[in-house]
């Protein structure tokens, strides 16, 4: 009987990760299909739409949202939109959250995203967080948030959409010979993967 649930929980933990996986990028795709397809049926006569119209609209419209976030004025009218969500109090935690997690992919924020560190807590270093450094310059910021001796970090929350930026002294902090990838695996699955595959 042991074997059995041996061999069971290791199929779970092999199949787990691609069942979930698929049915969201399924649930993805099936999603545009629904919610593109009606529109482009308005657009087009039934008989000319084909299966996966609704998928390419949708990669067509991301893509021309990304361009357009590139002119000033859309830009400026999309920041705008976003300080009015980020008022909302029961819509602005899911938001900036989501938000968070999407930064983390961009790679034009990744730049200033590159250094994992451990955060000390207490003195004898015996209590620590997995973080990403995000900024280590002030300047351009108020004299009150940070100095040279201070140090921005990211420290992202175990199995949950979002984090914190803490700003700490640099003697607080240690770096990890990790990779970013690496890291945010450790600390997403609360230090159950090693990240090195």
């Amino acid at each position: 009987m042991k074997k059995i649930s041996k061999y069971f929980i290791q199929g779970l933990i092999a199949l787990l990760p691609i069942v979930l996986t698929s049915y969201i990028i399924y649930w993805l795709v099936k999603t545009a299909e629904i919610l593109l397809s009606s529109v482009i049926k308005f657009i087009i006569p039934d008989k000319l739409y084909l299966p996966g119209m609704g998928v390419a609209a949708g990669l067509l419209l991301i893509l021309g949202f990304g361009v357009l976030l590139n002119l000033w004025l859309f830009r400026r009218l999309f920041e705008a939109g976003e300080r009015l969500l980020e008022k909302v109090p029961f819509i602005k935690y899911f938001y900036n959250s989501f938000k968070d997690l999407a930064g983390f992919f961009d790679a034009a924020k990744k730049k200033n995203f590159n250094k994992v560190v451990k955060v000390d807590l207490l003195d004898n270093k015996d209590v620590g967080l997995i973080g990403f450094i995000t900024r280590e310059d002030f300047k351009d910021l108020p004299k009150n948030l940070g100095d040279k001796d201070k140090i921005a970090v990211y420290l992202p929350m175990s199995y949950q959409v979002g984090g914190f930026t803490v700003i700490v002294p640099k003697s607080r902090i240690t770096i990890v010979d990790m990779s970013i990838e690496e890291a945010m695996k450790f600390a997403l699955t609360a230090g159950l993967s090693t990240g090195k595959k």
